[in-house]
């Protein structure tokens, strides 16, 4: 998978998760999350996070979740693509 197919697969999840309708189409890798997103929450994290563990066959440690991972939709991607490496 290259960068581009894990951004395209991070704005899906993350549409599909926070269930976003039409919004989730307007995301892009420079879309910002935490704060900008009012369904994005504590909780939609999670959902996230395991939607990526489930999605990309990967274990997320809570050790690496912090606001930079998801700062931005790129920042995200880039997360995931570091766990697939």
């Amino acid at each position: 998978m290259n960068a581009a197919d894990t951004v395209v697969a991070v704005i899906d999840i993350i549409a599909s998760s926070l269930q976003l309708g039409e919004r989730g189409r307007s995301l892009t890798s420079e879309s910002r999350l935490l704060g900008a997103i009012p369904e994005f929450d504590s909780m939609a994290v999670v959902v996230v996070v395991t939607s990526l563990e489930e999605r990309f066959g990967f274990a997320v440690d809570d050790d690496e979740i912090d606001a930079e991972v998801f700062q931005t939709v790129g920042s995200l991607a880039d997360f995931v693509e570091r766990k697939l490496a």
